[in-house]
């Protein structure tokens, strides 16, 4: 490679470079930019339950716990728990075993200090917990809790 074509690289670079001179004021400051999460917003999390009970686990009350100390100071406006159940046995005994867990975990969120008169409590039942291919969703023994929450007044 000859001389000319060195310099014509180096012409190019030189060139490109001078495109990315920085400009007073066009950089802001990161905090204008990145919001720190509030702590106070919609919220949703699950609690699992062991196979045909509705006690609620360690790990359940430490997720209710967890979420209660997050949401302290917070104007709670809705909690919605959904109790559900897998397919197994009959399907009335999986209803009230649902509605049995909801009832659990919106006890334990009251006891967290949680506001009572927002709660919407209801169950599920085994309804949608078999796929199609005919496979038991463990996963479905649970119950899925939704808080609508914003910052206190």
């Amino acid at each position: 490679m000859g001389i000319g074509m060195r310099l014509g690289v180096g012409g190019l670079g030189a060139l490109a470079m001078a495109g990315c001179a920085v400009t007073e004021g066009v950089f802001r400051d990161r905090s204008e930019l990145v919001a720190e999460p509030s702590a106070c917003s919609a919220k949703r999390f699950d609690i699992y339950f062991d196979d045909g009970s509705a006690r609620l686990t360690m790990a359940a009350r430490e997720a209710i716990g967890m979420t209660a100390t997050q949401l302290q100071g917070c104007d709670i406006s809705r909690v919605t728990v959904v109790g559900l159940a897998d397919a197994t046995g009959a399907s009335e005994a999986n209803m009230t075993l649902s509605q049995r867990r909801a009832r659990a975990v919106a006890e334990a969120l009251g006891a967290a200090g949680w506001p009572n008169p927002a709660f919407d409590v209801t169950a599920g039942g085994d309804e949608g917990s078999v796929a199609e291919s005919g496979v038991r969703e463990p996963l479905r023994r649970r119950t899925e809790v939704l808080v609508e929450a914003a910052p206190a007044r």
